[in-house]
């Protein structure tokens, strides 16, 4: 089996198994539904811990702070038993029990770990069904915390129920449309009509670090010799050694005349014997 490192950044990046027959309109449609279902667990991610620090959100016309409201006679605030109020004014601020918040941490955390990029190191490839079983567990967890559902316009059922409205967020300029997409490897596009074997070769063994561009994107940036921590070691050796030599450059005193390395006669006074002999 063909193995593809999708890489959009250092973050960002997971392992794709196929075969060199595989068409490549086929390959760029899953690899970005691939991409585009990681997102929306990052998403869960950030929006289910708020749900579980400060419960369901609240109607888009009626988000404020909680003490506000009751300050300024727009009614009584309803809080329940787990009451944790929202500091940005756009959840309820009432938890769900205690124990059943943890379970939705946990597998929150479990989804955050399968699209992490140390699959990567793990030699994990990623799957659709993979990343739609964890999207089930989330929703189980949500449910268990929340019997009776969330409202209609909570971003975490929103993104369970893969309707979410991107546009004029960061998330829309991640966000990849298979028919405005293209895949790049080797500096070079996979062209449409193409299967893989066209551009990589028939060898099912092969390896490839691909990038998925949007159309009129041009190249994607060319990969860098060496890592980020690799790097950072070397700036900092270097460092390290310009220090050196300039401490060298500015002692310039002849201290060092009176070191045992320094002494001409110090290897004769070791072979006769008198070479820890002082005369004062």
């Amino acid at each position: 089996m063909v193995v593809i490192h999708i890489k959009r950044s250092d973050e960002h990046q997971f392992l794709y198994e196929t075969t060199t027959a595989a068409a490549v309109e086929a390959v760029v449609a899953e690899l970005c539904k691939l991409h585009n279902t990681r997102l929306r667990i990052q998403r869960l991610k950030l929006e289910g811990e708020e749900l579980e620090k400060h419960g369901p959100a609240k109607h888009p016309d009626k988000q404020s702070l909680d003490e506000y409201q009751e300050d300024f006679g727009y009614g009584k605030v309803e809080k329940g038993p787990h009451y944790n109020s929202d500091p940005t004014g756009r959840r309820t601020g009432n938890r769900c029990d205690p124990k059943a918040g943890e379970t939705l941490l946990k597998t929150l955390a479990d989804a955050e770990a399968a699209i992490s990029k140390h699959q990567v190191a793990k030699k994990v490839y990623l799957t659709q069904k993979m990343l739609d079983e964890k999207i089930d567990e989330i929703r189980g967890a949500v449910m268990m915390c929340y019997p009776m559902g969330l409202p209609e316009w909570d971003n975490v059922r929103l993104a369970l129920e893969d309707d979410e409205e991107l546009s004029g967020t960061q998330w829309a300029n991640e966000h990849l449309d298979p028919e405005a997409a293209q895949l790049w490897w080797a500096g070079k596009q996979m062209l449409p009509g193409k299967k893989l074997a066209d551009h990589i070769g028939k060898n099912e063994k092969t390896k490839i670090v691909g990038k998925l561009q949007k159309k009129g994107a041009g190249a994607p940036q060319r990969e860098s010799a060496i890592d980020a921590e690799t790097q950072k070691a070397m700036l900092s050796y270097y460092h390290k050694k310009q220090e050196e030599q300039k401490q060298l450059a500015d002692n310039d005193e002849d201290d060092y005349t009176n070191s045992a390395w320094a002494n001409p006669k110090a290897l004769k006074g070791h072979f006769s014997g008198v070479g820890n002999i002082r005369f004062r």
